[in-house]
């Protein structure tokens, strides 16, 4: 089970990630999270939306390189120490992480982990044998 993120070839300078959050605002569209990866002239914006296809025709339309990615997304308890099992599993089982960035729910109760990996399959085979909740697409869609 896999979740959509947009990934966003960005120009590192003043109100470039301005303009792109209000593209995707003035279309509707909510972001759920963000993870920004950057060298000193260029970045990769990373973005979890309410609605992955009407932010991507949107920022095509303003000329950004836009790219959707699946990713594998957990939810872990928000507690100390709700991150290290998934890790733990991973690296057990012989898993790389590219990258990984954490969202924190409205309910308080847990937290989200976006997890960009080699092998989607392999990962979310893992993580549901170990009783780790798989976010969906729909669960995304419904915050």
């Amino acid at each position: 089970m896999t979740i959509k993120q947009l990934s966003i070839f960005v120009e590192n300078k003043a109100g470039t990630v301005s303009s792109i959050a209000k593209s995707i605002a003035d279309a509707g569209v909510s972001i759920r999270a963000l993870s920004v990866a950057d060298t000193q002239e260029f970045g990769i914006l990373r973005l979890i939306v309410s609605d992955v296809d009407k932010a991507k025709d949107v920022l095509s339309e303003n000329d950004c390189v836009v790219s959707v990615t699946k990713v594998i997304g957990v939810q872990i308890p928000d507690v100390p120490g709700g991150l290290s099992e998934v890790l733990a599993l991973m690296s057990e089982n012989g898993i790389n992480i590219e990258y990984l960035y954490a969202f924190i729910t409205i309910s308080g109760q847990h937290a989200y982990v976006v997890l960009r990996v080699e092998d989607n399959e392999k990962a979310a085979e893992v993580l549901s044998k170990a009783g780790i909740k798989l976010v969906s697409q729909e669960d995304i869609d419904a915050l």
